[in-house]
């Protein structure tokens, strides 16, 4: 059996100190909500004595919540923790958050004191914190870069005063993982009442190591992590949450694991993302776009030969449907025909090598392959033996010049060529084709949407010809919309001249 790790989450704390990332009362209590459906033991609501906003934020969340612990930060003072009591006062189960710091250059300089005097205060704010609450955290601010022997002293002083759980923040992210777990091995070796409290890791990513720093501290004996949802936070962000979940998870040698339900983690991390307007980015671990993306051919034909090949994590574990095979430029014949399969289309080797050279030419042209864009290769490639008119070349000038069209056409046997004027592109290209045909054709409606979006998408132009009493309607589909829409006129051409043939 597993032993257990507290995940203590900071989002709408240290999480909502990034710039533009502030949440109005209501969205925090949404979050909170979420973050109690994920299954985190702790939620950090907010610093009630920073402003009237935060301190009914906590007191709101404090209502709205019931399952998770709500803790409120505060600082060594008395006010702060006055503050943060008033605002847990209808929280079901409550903490306090109070501390100070503890390195050299938060002592000497940024609080003016000394080692005793720090004690002194941390030991005071502890126990005033103890009058409203059985739950008290310490924080030993800036513990990453403070000497380990004085921190030991001070995490003893705090857990004799009654503090139940210390936290021993990397408050810079300066800390290597070996020098952090060290740390809290330190701390578990040196300290004599620490069986009497739980350590807590808080490691923030300036130098990109908050994730791995937070599993050696937990290797180390630290049984809380402080994390937030996709690592938001301040400068760099923090540990987060996600990744110490799955990283517990892929290694269950360890016998350490959370109560998370990791099945919520992608949309949770959605909705922080969209809430808090911090677009995840797509290489981010677990939780990011291309997390479970695979674009090269050689890991697409792994991935479906056995997912395990290129995979530790199943994508079902996270929230996701399945792995994503991204087509693109890279892709393999494999990759490609799964895809089509997926769609309804099972190709014998001669059209999928067809369409799989159709497939790199607009693999070349266009960033992401999209099902749409599939749909149109292979509607394209199909029948293709059966259309008598054919657009072998296709030239437009235009611009400040009057748009000037030539075409070069494949009638049945012969290949003819015209040149037409218009006033467009497409209106001289459609001219153009118009002179090479023996047939009175009028375009009665003309449509062209974008598949999905960007510049570089595939312009889909549906166009209705009539040609006596007869009316077709014909498709196409390019990166180049002029392309696709001469591609649609003819197109319906040859449905004029197929339907012309049965009677």
């Amino acid at each position: 059996m597993s032993e257990k790790l507290y995940v203590f989450d900071t989002t709408l704390r240290d999480g909502e100190q990034v710039p533009g990332c502030q949440l109005n009362t209501i969205e925090k209590i949404e979050v909170a909500r979420a973050l109690e459906a994920l299954g985190v033991d702790v939620i950090e609501a907010g610093f009630p004595v920073s402003s009237p906003g935060d301190f009914n934020s906590v007191r709101e969340i404090s209502k709205a919540v019931s399952l998770p612990v709500i803790c409120a930060l505060t600082r060594a003072v008395p006010k702060d923790i006055d503050a943060a009591a008033d605002a847990l006062a209808l929280a079901k189960r409550k903490r306090i958050h109070t501390g100070i710091g503890v390195s050299h250059s938060h002592i000497y300089h940024k609080l003016n004191s000394n080692p005793d005097e720090i004690v002194e205060r941390a030991v005071a704010a502890v126990k005033y914190a103890r009058k409203y609450v059985e739950d008290v955290e310490f924080y030993a601010e800036d513990a990453g870069r403070a000497d380990n022997e004085y921190l030991a002293r001070v995490v003893q002083a705090v857990i004799a005063a009654g503090a139940t759980v210390v936290n021993i923040p990397d408050t810079t992210g300066y800390c290597l993982p070996l020098e952090y777990g060290r740390k809290i091995k330190y701390l578990m070796e040196h300290v004599d009442n620490i069986h009497r409290a739980i350590l807590s890791t808080h490691c923030h990513n300036d130098l990109g190591m908050a994730t791995a720093n937070t599993l050696e501290g937990v290797i180390n004996g630290a049984r809380q992590v402080e994390v937030t949802i996709n690592g938001i936070g301040e400068r760099a962000g923090n540990t987060a949450l996600e990744e110490v979940v799955m990283a517990l998870r892929c290694h269950r040698h360890l016998g350490i694991d959370t109560s998370v339900d990791s099945k919520l983690l992608t949309s949770t991390s959605r909705m922080v993302a969209s809430m808090m307007n911090m677009p995840v980015q797509a290489n981010k671990a677990i939780v990011g776009r291309n997390a479970f993306a695979h674009s090269s051919g050689i890991h697409q034909d792994g991935v479906l030969k056995n997912r395990e090949s290129y995979e530790i994590i199943d994508p079902v574990d996270v929230g996701l449907d399945e792995s994503v095979i991204a087509l693109t430029a890279r892709s393999g014949r494999a990759a490609l025909s799964h895809r089509l399969e997926l769609l309804g289309y099972k190709l014998e080797q001669n059209e999928l090598d067809e369409v799989y050279a159709r497939f790199l030419d607009l693999a070349d042209k266009k960033k992401d392959i999209r099902d749409d864009d599939l749909l149109y290769l292979v509607g394209d490639a199909g029948g293709r033996a059966s259309k008598r008119i054919r657009l072998k070349y296709l030239q437009i000038l235009t611009g400040t010049l009057i748009p000037t069209a030539t075409v070069i056409v494949r009638i049945g046997e012969s290949e003819r060529t015209a040149t037409h004027t218009g006033n467009g592109p497409v209106d001289a290209a459609v001219k153009a084709i118009k002179t090479l045909i023996n047939e009175q054709v009028l375009i009665t409606e003309f449509l062209i949407q974008a598949m999905n979006k960007g510049s570089d998408d595939v312009g889909r132009v549906h166009v209705q010809v009539k040609c006596g009493q007869l009316l077709v309607h014909g498709f196409s589909a390019d990166t180049d919309v002029v392309k696709a829409a001469v591609g649609a006129f003819v197109d319906a051409l040859n449905l004029v001249n197929a339907t012309e043939k049965k009677e």
